[in-house]
C-alpha cells in the first residue's frame, strides 16, 4: 500500500527505503526509516504493520503488539495486520485476544468474502489456537478453535485429523471416528488418520476393525513405526489372555525345627548355609 496524499517528496523517500530494506530483511535499516517517516505521519497503517513485523522478527513482542494493533485500529479492515497481530497474541500466551480477534474477522463479513489466501491463513492461525488450547489441558475450547478454522477451509485435512484427536481424548471416540473417515474419505492417502481411526476404534471394544485398518496401513507403508507397535500390542495381549493359568507355586516345605545350637565360625563351610 503505496503512501498517497499531501506527503512530502522527503516522506516518500523515506517509505521507499524502508520498504527496500524491509524485503531484503534489513531490520534495522527498515526500523530506522519506518520510525523517522511515522513521525510525522503517524497514521500510515502498513507502515505499522511492518514495523510491527519487524518488530516480532527480533523477538519484541510488546512492541510488535503495539504497532500491529496500532495498524488495525487505523485501518479496521486489515486483514494482513489482524492476521500477524492473532499469531503474536498466540506467541504472548494471549489466547482470550487471539480469539476475540480471529472472531472480530469472521464478523467482517461471509468466508467467501475472503480471498483464498487469507481463509487460508486465518484457518491455520485457528487451528494453532487450538493446539495452544490443547496443550492446556483445555480440549473443549480446542475443539471449539478447530471447527472455526475448518468453517473457513474444510478441505484441511491436517486440521480434521487434529479435530479427531481432540474428540477422542475429551471422550467423544464416536465423533472422533466420523472425523477420521471423512479425512479418508476425501484423501485415502492420509495414514495418520487411518492409524488414528484404528486407535480410536480399540478404544470403543473394535478390536477386529482396529486391527484390519492397522495391517492394511503396514502394507501399504512398511515403515509405519506406529501401526506396527499397535500390531504388536493387540498379538501380544491376545497371547497372554490365551495362556491357561499357572499353577500356584507351593510354599517351601518347612524346615524341621532345630535345638538350639550355638555354631561358631569354624563350624560353617564357606558358601553354605549353617
Amino acid at each position: 500500500m503505496q503512501p498517497s496524499g499531501n506527503i512530502t517528496g522527503e516522506a516518500r523517500e523515506a517509505y521507499r527505503l524502508g520498504r527496500e530494506c524491509f524485503e531484503r530483511g534489513d531490520v534495522k535499516g527498515a526500523l530506522s526509516r519506518f520510525q523517522l517517516l511515522l513521525e510525522t505521519h503517524p497514521r500510515f497503517a502498513d507502515v505499522h504493520y511492518m514495523v510491527g513485523l519487524l518488530h516480532e522478527r527480533q523477538g519484541d513482542l510488546e512492541a510488535a503488539t503495539e504497532s500491529l494493533e496500532r495498524a488495525v485500529h487505523i485501518n479496521p479492515g486489515y486483514a494482513e495486520a489482524m492476521i500477524a497481530l492473532v499469531s503474536v497474541y498466540e506467541r504472548r500466551g494471549e489466547y482470550e485476544s487471539s480469539r476475540a480477534l480471529a472472531e472480530r474477522m469472521s464478523t467482517r463479513g461471509t468466508p467467501g468474502s475472503l480471498d483464498a489466501t487469507t481463509r487460508g491463513k486465518l484457518a491455520n492461525l485457528q487451528a494453532a489456537l487450538g493446539d495452544a488450547y490443547r496443550e492446556a489441558g483445555d480440549l473443549r475450547e480446542a475443539i471449539a478453535a478447530y471447527r472455526k478454522a475448518l468453517d473457513r477451509c474444510p478441505a484441511f485435512h491436517d486440521i480434521r485429523h487434529r479435530l479427531g484427536v481432540a474428540l477422542r481424548e475429551v471422550g467423544l471416540p464416536s465423533r472422533a471416528a466420523a472425523e477420521f473417515k471423512r479425512v479418508l474419505r476425501a484423501n485415502p492417502s492420509y495414514l495418520d488418520s487411518a492409524v488414528q481411526l484404528g486407535l480410536t476404534w480399540y478404544t470403543m471394544g473394535r478390536t477386529d476393525q482396529a486391527l484390519e485398518i492397522w495391517q492394511e496401513v503396514a502394507e501399504r507403508d512398511p515403515e509405519r513405526a506406529d501401526a506396527r507397535m499397535y500390531l504388536r500390542m493387540v498379538a501380544a495381549r491376545r497371547d497372554a489372555a490365551a495362556r491357561p493359568a499357572q499353577e500356584p507355586q507351593r510354599a517351601p516345605a518347612a524346615k524341621p525345627a532345630v535345638e538350639d545350637v550355638t555354631l561358631g565360625f569354624d563350624d560353617l563351610e564357606l558358601g553354605e548355609d549353617p
